[in-house]
């Protein structure tokens, strides 16, 4: 693990603009930048960077964070990846915890395979470009196929040449662990201690990670497979399995999130001929029936799943393998079936990149109604199989079991039950059926108390942000006025004894505010304030809760800011520059008096409707003390009552 102290290295280290201007093109705007926004199609500019609070907050889609987030959420990398990807961009030496063997090991050992991958596909890239057996068979065979050299080298795709062993004696030539080579797939270990190559005569295709490492190869048979099998691929190892990976993630992963749906496709080179065309949203399962693991890669990027399979029987099959774990990660799947004895590779060479595109469209299946036409088709008149359908259809509804999915459950049930012509409550009930069956088996397999705290889960406060500031109520604007005054100002003088953020402190010490998420986050502040510790607005922009990131983010950064020019206009006044932190805070608190003391007022003008004579002189009395504090903070504020 990197150690705390790297981290901070890393914060300290950043600079957002120069990270951030690699992605969009940034343009100065007063104290900030403007951009075009990368996570969603905009002509007029509302991405806005901040330098100075190192955050950008888009004010089209609400898109913010911080420049490590940026780069989990453009490039979709983990957290410690992204750590590593800006250690690496300012040079910073990461230090790690403290490792036992088998970590260091397992470490060293991904470490090497790496740079043997890296080595082999460079060699397989020059074999294929710059060897008479590389461009004679190999390459000649890719452009009979249709690849054009750009799309051939943008894959990486390589040529493993038909004698015995050269990718072999090129590695041992340069020094790499011969105990390692075997690991990659790329070499086998004879008997005799010889080593001979793997994928002679095929061509290569690497396979990248979601960062571009290459992680493994898929080695394919040049023309018809006769013995031998099309496809050989890189065995298991530390930096390689299969059924966490997807072909072309890494050159997809952006397409796919701008159009917001994934094109799956069985082979590798389905994936290079659609990328060929323009169609840049597709990945490839590599023939493998889909994982868990897959399906939430997807999820990454998009919620909506359209698998493209071969209309022949098996293609039928394969696309239904994965149907009920897709359901249950809460993906929209559709179908879509190209035309007997066609695959995507040849029918999109067939028909064109357009007309291939408005197949796709106009043939999208909603998997399920597809699944029930199968199956329906195959029962024909027979009555138990009919019944088989019912059941096996209510078992895959009940897989769609996430609150979220309630109304998608609900309306699958009325569109099957009226295919199927049974009766929607039976429908329903068969679906619930199936659910609890499901809670009983996984309780089982749970611990008691686990199980129990299973079905408590519910909602919490935490859980709930408003990040709208149209939606925000009157009484949540003066809280938020509060916190963003804490953020941006709390470290500064309020007078020779005390900084802002203790007057603050002392002035609301009898009231205390309503909403949950500013509960919680003006408490951590205190609570870090009062240990000595110096937050601000960047203290949190780092914090572990997202909620709280976005929080702060949407409370310290607006669209709008003055322009500089006023105090060019307005020679001596300083409007832009002035400092009116004191005035902000003064400001603030007493607005959020103004605002607490109306409430006050609301109940106890309630309580005395219903009181008692010597109850309603009290509440008079309350009353009257609550005007006289009115009075006093609006002659402070030299303003009106507020409404």
């Amino acid at each position: 693990m990197i150690t705390p102290q790297s981290i901070e290295q890393i914060k300290n280290r950043i600079d957002i603009i120069e990270v951030l201007g690699d992605y969009i093109k940034l343009k100065k705007r007063g104290s900030n930048y403007l951009g075009l926004c990368p996570f969603h199609n905009e002509k007029s500019p509302s991405f806005t960077v901040s330098p100075a609070k190192e955050l950008y907050k888009c004010f089209g889609c609400g898109k913010s964070g911080n420049t490590i987030t940026f780069l989990m959420e453009h490039d979709k990398l983990s957290y410690v990846e992204a750590l590593r990807w800006l250690a690496n961009r300012f040079n910073i030496e990461i230090e790690e915890t403290e490792q036992t063997q088998e970590q260091k090991q397992f470490v060293q050992t991904a470490d090497s395979l790496y740079i043997i991958n890296n080595f082999s596909q460079q060699f397989f890239n020059t074999q294929l470009f710059d060897t008479e057996e590389g461009q004679d068979i190999a390459l000649s065979y890719l452009k009979e196929r249709g690849f054009r050299e750009e799309i051939i080298k943008k894959f990486q795709i390589g040529f493993n040449p038909s004698s015995r062993d050269t990718l072999a004696s090129a590695l041992i030539k340069n020094q790499f662990n011969k105990e390692l080579l075997p690991k990659t797939g790329l070499v086998i270990a004879k008997a005799d201690g010889e080593f001979v190559d793997n994928y002679k005569g095929r061509i290569i295709f690497p396979i990248h990670s979601t960062t571009g490492k290459t992680i493994g190869f898929g080695a394919r048979v040049i023309g018809k497979a006769d013995k031998a099998p099309k496809y050989i691929n890189t065995p298991e190892n530390e930096i390689y399995s299969k059924s966490k990976v997807l072909y072309g993630a890494y050159f997809a992963r952006l397409a796919i999130d701008k159009a917001d749906e994934c094109l799956l496709v069985e082979g590798y080179t389905d994936v290079v001929s659609l990328h060929q065309a323009g169609i840049e949203n597709v990945v490839a399962s590599g023939g493998t029936s889909l994982t868990v693991d897959q399906l939430r890669l997807i999820k990454k990027y998009t919620n909506n799943l359209t698998i493209i399979y071969d209309g022949d029987a098996a293609g039928i099959k394969a696309a239904l393998r994965g149907l009920d774990m897709a359901l249950e990660e809460s993906l929209n799947v559709r179908l879509v079936l190209i035309p007997d004895k066609e695959d995507p590779d040849s029918y999109v060479n067939k028909i064109g990149a357009n007309e291939f595109i408005n197949f796709i469209n106009a043939n999208k299946k909603d998997f399920i109604i597809f699944q029930i036409e199968m199956m329906l088709k195959d029962a024909g008149n027979d009555v138990s199989k009919k019944s088989e359908v019912v059941n096996t259809v209510a078992e895959t509804i009940s897989k769609i079991n996430k609150t979220e999915d309630f109304t998608k459950q609900q309306d699958y049930i009325k569109q099957c039950s009226a295919i199927l012509k049974i009766d929607e409550g039976g429908l329903t009930n068969l679906v619930n059926k199936y659910k609890r069956d499901k809670i009983v088996k996984e309780e089982k397999r749970l611990p008691f108390d686990d199980a129990g705290n299973q079905q408590q889960q519910g909602i919490q406060p935490e859980d709930v942000l408003i990040d709208n500031s149209l939606l925000i109520s009157q009484d949540e604007i003066v809280e938020r006025n509060v916190m963003r005054t804490l953020l941006e100002s709390g470290l500064k003088k309020w007078d020779e004894e005390k900084t802002i953020a203790q007057y603050i402190f002392d002035e609301l010490e009898q009231f205390s505010f309503e909403s949950p998420v500013y509960i919680s986050l003006f408490n951590e502040y205190k609570l870090m304030y009062d240990k000595g510790l110096e937050p601000t607005a960047k203290t949190f922009l780092y914090h572990k809760d997202e909620n709280v990131r976005n929080l702060v983010i949407s409370i310290t950064v607006f669209p709008y800011e003055l322009s500089q020019k006023w105090d060019e206009v307005l020679e001596g006044m300083n409007i832009v520059n002035r400092d009116n932190s004191q005035q902000d805070a003064l400001m603030s608190v007493n607005y959020y008096k103004l605002k607490k003391i109306k409430k006050m007022f609301e109940e106890n003008q309630q309580g005395m409707e219903h009181a008692s004579f010597e109850d309603q002189l009290t509440q008079i009395k309350i009353h009257q003390h609550l005007k006289e504090v009115e009075r006093a903070i609006t002659k402070l504020l030299g303003t009106v009552i507020i409404k």
